[in-house]
């Protein structure tokens, strides 16, 4: 099988043109050769741009900096690029985002070069053995197309080996296409300095295979132009540097995804830019979090802090909250604190009192004065079982696979599943007498595999294949090889350094290399990859559409580099890439909830990339098209660019920064952007390339945030103020109830709805919607696990039910043995203690509601309606502020939409004659806490009676269909305004109709 590659993409042909056109108006370079001995060429100055000598000159420029300087601006603005100030150097840079071609293009422009300006000389600079043996595969699968494509032009291309220097003297001396891929190790080594010359590398000295002259001198006679593949891993240090200017280039062309050094930008295709572009797979973020494992002391490092006193550490522990439940919280520490407090008094955490802060770069930890446990950075004490843990990311991996498989091959598609791996031990080990051992991930991998091929859905897949033996085949590792044989004489496999600059990790890229189309093919059984999460640069396979990290500490891999991996668009048997997000999804197994992935994402884009999501920028416009009267086109122009951000500043879209503010997104959303009459024959495109940056709108908009006034007229009206006279008084409240009768209830109530479910895994799944404003995730799809853990100490659970209710431990007893569910305790025992605590405290609401007497507490006990002018009101416009003129204030500000609603309807009734929205200081004491009602309401009816109610709004009409903590605040509430009296009506309506109706009954 052999990868097609289609010479015809617009992208790809305009990062191929903003290159070449650096060059425009230079002559074709015609070049002679000859093999001569290499003199010193004296002061490092061995050629100039325009020289000649005995060896001949690869390439040769002779353009004005001017001229150079004029075909740059000229791709910039055609490419919507700031424009450069001055040709301060040639170094030039291209952005493209992984996964669309970058290898493809750079390769390309060379004979694109060469056809335009007979440029012959390239050397290609790599960071790493990985990116190295990736290149020289891509120059292997693209020679024939390259060769159809420019009428057979003769070409040579090699790996530089310090073993075989005669392939550096060919380079110098053809006069064909030459093309050199060099690690940036190999030339980079004490070349400068004499006195270190036997440490450095060989390309640096003179070597008789070489007529006594360097490697290097070779190469700089022919002023290479010089491609840096991923620069920010290559010349990242000023020896770096110095090592690419030893290669005497012509100039120097930067390609990579995440440019630290910008340089000359040539053309720029980032992320956001490739995925509205479909140019990348879609990205599906799928997480497992553990609900209801609260069992344990469980306490997570994130991170320290020397920088003042104290020193101090942020975690992460279980907190008891104040209704109750247990929630994962993050609380900053210092030396001394004591977990127990911090953790609402959750009795597990006795003895977790912090002792050391250790911040040692690499070293960092805490520990505990009276606990063995030591957490280091980035882990945790606690967790749930790892392994279950793991074996849930196999088995939601395979799952994910086997749905794409059946939906894909028939499509002629072949997909494929990587596994980064922390330790090849977990993998593939050795016994004593070093025999192949399966490792725990791939005994997991099999029994999960052969588990899910006996659901009837895979049926289709199993065609000529066994059940019970097809994993073997179908899952294979692809790691460092040791020094060290097995058993049989082959070499062991080990973990890889991750720097990919040793023998061992050379090896283990060769394999995947050579097998890079093979593993394309349906021919190849070979579907899931493991591989050491080293391995993570210069290895790619179109058709990865699920990547998932096994490491048994939390993952360090950047999130851009993990789905690097798998960002190609598919292929199928014919090698042809198949378009589009139906086929083209990749999945991502993440180590932690798919919000915190998107988050992480949209951070490292940020940057790596340099993008500010949600700014505009001075040059966006600068290549929006104008039609002449003429009918030929040209772009608007940096100069008009900055006007027309001068005028979104000015009317308010963006701030001085070019941050984009809501008053834009509400205008793109209503269709009404302002921009200035002389672009408007443009603003289909203008408001096409403000929608990119915008975002989405905000919740609430500071810029709408409004103080509410009081309105004077109505609070000092004879209405208002008798509403308020008589609705403003304070009552107290006594409660009698019976306890045999509580116990029964409790118990009953127990035995019919108590559900202890086990811990479970929460396995969600969500797409990622990348764009200017941002990375924004899908509502996502979940599906429940149990996870069956016993691992843990059973707490008190009467001291525990005793703190929260106030019922003494006898009739705690009574409950607890008349219910019968003791038997569930040991199933969860916090969600037990969280489940029968709400229980009861439910029960006792019950109790206390149906026994409760208020009273008045005397004439002197009321809300004073100064109050009003006291407190101040804020709501945000077209959010939840609606104007006024029969309320207290002038505008209402509404909590839902039925409250909003009702506003409406009593600013528009003609029996409304006052109303207010109860402030949150007027409270009603109850034993369930303060309760707040909604409205105070005047009607009149007939011209001539006035009635007087309290009016609280639900959703539904039913009182019964509330939560019982609601249900009890209302009865409560209903007894305070008759312990009042004063004529007042206190009513629950879920509409005005509903309100309307019960006043034609009175």
């Amino acid at each position: 099988m052999k990868i097609q590659f289609n010479p015809d993409l617009g992208y790809q042909h305009e990062a191929i043109s903003a290159i070449t056109s650096i060059f425009e108006g230079q002559e074709i370079c015609q070049t002679n050769f000859t093999v001569a001995p290499l003199k010193s060429f004296g002061d490092g100055a061995l050629l100039s741009h325009s020289e000649m000598n005995a060896l001949g000159v690869g390439n040769r420029l002779r353009l004005l900096d001017d001229d150079i300087l004029s075909n740059i601006r000229k791709a910039q603005l055609r490419n919507g690029l700031a424009p450069s100030e001055d040709l301060d150097s040639l170094n030039f840079t291209v952005e493209m985002e992984t996964g669309t071609g970058k290898t493809y293009v750079y390769l390309r422009s060379i004979f694109e070069l060469n056809q335009l300006y007979g440029l012959t000389k390239f050397i290609i600079v790599v960071p790493s053995v990985a990116i190295k043996e990736g290149v020289n595969k891509s120059l292997q699968m693209m020679e024939e197309h390259f060769s159809g494509l420019y009428e057979n032009v003769p070409f040579d291309y090699f790996v530089y080996d310090s073993q075989k220097l005669g392939q550096v003297r060919n380079f110098a001396t053809t006069d064909s296409i030459q093309i050199m891929v060099i690690n940036i190790d190999a030339f980079r080594k004490s070349f400068s300095d004499p006195t270190k010359e036997n440490k450095a590398n060989i390309i640096h000295r003179p070597h008789d295979r070489m007529t006594g002259s360097k490697p290097i001198e070779f190469i700089q006679a022919t002023n290479p132009i010089v491609i840096i593949d991923e620069p920010q891993s290559v010349d990242t240090t000023s020896k770096s540097k110095q090592a690419i200017e030893s290669l005497n280039p012509l100039c120097t062309l930067r390609y990579s995804a995440t440019h630290v050094e910008k340089y000359h930008m040539l053309y720029r295709l980032d992320s956001v830019d490739a995925y509205e572009q479909k140019l990348v797979k879609q990205i599906e973020v799928a997480g497992i979090e553990v609900q209801g494992g609260h069992n344990k002391a469980y306490v997570k490092l994130l991170s320290v802090n020397n920088k003042k006193s104290p020193i101090t550490a942020r975690i992460e522990l279980d907190v008891r909250m104040r209704n109750g439940e247990v929630k994962r919280k993050t609380k900053t520490v210092k030396s001394g604190d004591d977990l127990l407090d911090l953790s609402g008094g959750r009795d597990v955490y006795d003895g977790y009192i912090i002792n050391d802060i250790y911040c040692e770069e690499a070293s960092e930890y805490i520990d505990f004065t009276s606990q063995e446990d030591i957490v280091t950075l980035g882990q945790a004490v606690g967790e749930v079982d790892q392994d279950q843990y793991k074996r849930l990311q196999i088995q939601k991996t395979i799952e994910e696979h086997l749905n794409k498989e059946v939906r894909l091959r028939p499509q002629g598609i072949k997909v494929l599943s990587l596994f980064f791996i922390d330790k090849v031990v977990n993998y593939r080990s050795y016994d004593e007498d070093g025999n192949q051992v399966k490792g725990k991930y791939a005994l997991m991998f099999e029994e999960e595999y052969r588990k899910a091929l006996r659901k009837p859905k895979y049926n289709s897949l199993l065609e000529g294949i066994d059940r019970e033996t097809a994993a073997a085949g179908v899952h294979n590792g692809y790691f460092a090889i040791d020094s060290k044989k097995d058993a049989t004489g082959a070499q062991r496999l080990k973990d890889s350094t991750g720097e990919g600059k040793t023998v061992a990790d050379e090896s283990a890229y060769q394999l995947i290399m050579r097998d890079k189309e093979k593993l394309l093919s349906f021919d190849s059984k070979l579907k899931f990859i493991f591989s050491h999460s080293a391995l993570k640069e210069g290895w790619d396979n179109p058709n990865v559409f699920q990547i998932c990290t096994l490491n048994e500490t939390s993952s360090t891999m950047k999130k851009r580099q993990e789905i690097g991996r798998g960002l190609r668009i598919a292929v199928n048997q014919d090698g042809e890439r198949v378009h589009g997000f139906d086929v083209n999804t990749l999945t991502v197994m993440a180590n932690e909830s798919y919000e915190d992935f998107a988050a992480q994402l949209q951070s490292e884009i940020e940057k790596d990339e340099g993008i500010k999501f949600g700014v505009v920028e001075k040059h966006m416009f600068a290549n929006v098209l104008v039609l002449e009267e003429s009918g030929e086109t040209r772009m608007l122009g940096t100069g008009a660019s900055k006007e027309l951000f001068n005028h979104l500043k000015s009317v308010g879209y963006i701030d001085a920064r070019g941050n984009v503010q809501d008053s834009l997104k509400i205008a793109i959303q209503d269709k009404t952007v302002d921009l200035p009459e002389a672009y408007r024959e443009q603003s289909p495109q203008i408001t096409g390339a403000l929608k990119k940056v915008a975002g989405k709108l905000n919740v609430k908009n500071a810029d709408d945030k409004r103080i509410i006034s009081v309105k004077q007229a109505v609070l000092e009206s004879k209405e208002f103020k008798a509403l308020w006279d008589r609705i403003k008084f304070k009552t107290t409240y006594r409660v009698d109830f019976d306890p045999q009768k509580l116990i029964d209830n409790c118990s009953k109530e127990m035995a019919n709805n108590l559900v202890v479910g086990k811990a479970r895994f929460v396995y969600r799944k969500s797409k990622a919607e990348i764009n200017r404003g941002g990375v924004d995730m899908e509502d996502p799809t979940q599906s429940l696990h149990v996870y069956d853990a016993r691992d843990f100490e059973l707490p008190d659970l009467l001291s525990y039910l005793q703190n929260e209710t106030n019922l003494t431990r006898k009739t705690l007893v009574a409950i607890l043995k008349q219910s019968e569910t003791l038997p569930k305790f040991k199933n969860n025992p916090q969600k037990y203690i969280e489940q029968v605590s709400a229980i009861i405290k439910n029960q006792m609401r019950i109790f206390i509601v149906d026994g409760i007497k208020y009273q008045l507490i005397g004439d002197s006990h009321f809300y004073a309606q100064e109050l009003f002018e006291e407190e101040e009101l804020y709501g945000y416009l077209h959010k939840n502020m609606l104007e006024s003129s029969k309320s207290v204030y002038d505008h209402v500000i509404y909590d839902s939409t039925v409250e909003a609603e009702f506003a409406k309807q009593f600013e528009s009734s003609d029996d409304i004659k006052v109303y207010a929205k109860l402030p949150g200081w007027f409270k009603i004491d109850t034993p369930l806490g303060s309760y707040n009602p909604d409205w105070a309401v005047l009607v009149e009816v007939d011209g001539q009676d006035h009635l007087y109610f309290v009016v609280e709004t639900k959703g539904t009409p039913l009182v019964g269909a509330l939560r019982s903590a609601e249900q009890a605040k209302i009865k409560c509430g209903q007894a305070h305004f008759a312990a009042i009296g004063n004529d007042v009506d206190f009513t629950v309506a879920n509409s005005f109709e509903t309100f309307s109706e019960l006043l034609a009954q009175k």
